[in-house]
């Protein structure tokens, strides 16, 4: 009795696969970070930084997961080059001082087999703050052209300004902005 109970258990796990977090290099071509917010009320402005890299580790059975995103500051495109440098400024980024931005996180929440959303710290200007980003599409499958396995997610959060020590002309120009972080990442 004793050996067929422990063929059932090995039978068992042999059959079970177990969970295994993947590692996903982002890709840079795809990521590219926007922002936007309300400027004097008249419309609604969208910027986006250029250049963005980082890694993302998710174990879909566990419904675990790590992120790290870092984006070039300096890379920012408001599609002038003279508002560009009006943003890399002082009194906003302050890139000469503050080059980059970084999203970390290690807790990813689930509704089902659905990423949600993703607790982390945006580290910007030199300030560390708590944010949560929303996470409004979530997809992994085969990439087409690359070969690998590739998964993809849109997440939004909105911060303030002022928290990050760049509140000039707020709250005229919205204190609140809306980070959107549109991500492609392939498996390494």
């Amino acid at each position: 009795m004793k050996r067929l109970t422990l063929l059932s258990l090995v039978t068992l796990f042999s059959t079970v696969t177990l969970a295994a977090p993947e590692t996903y290099t982002i890709d840079e071509n795809h990521t590219l970070p926007r922002f936007s917010y309300n400027h004097f009320g008249y419309s609604t402005q969208l910027s986006r930084f250029d250049k963005a890299s980082g890694k993302i580790i998710i174990d879909r059975q566990a419904k675990t997961g790590a992120v790290e995103v870092t984006i070039d500051t300096t890379s920012v495109n408001t599609g002038s080059s003279l508002f560009n440098e009006h943003i890399r400024g002082e009194d906003f980024l302050d890139t000469a001082k503050y080059p980059t931005a970084t999203f970390i996180s290690n807790i990813f929440q689930f509704n089902g087999d659905q990423l949600v959303s993703v607790d982390g710290t945006l580290t910007l200007k030199g300030i560390t703050k708590p944010v949560i980003l929303t996470v409004t599409s979530f997809h992994c499958m085969p990439h087409p052209i690359l070969k690998k396995d590739a998964c993809g997610a849109n997440a939004t959060t909105v911060v303030k300004r002022t928290e990050f020590n760049m509140g000039k002309y707020a709250p005229n120009v919205s204190d609140e902005v809306t980070l959107t972080i549109p991500v492609e990442a392939t498996k390494e």
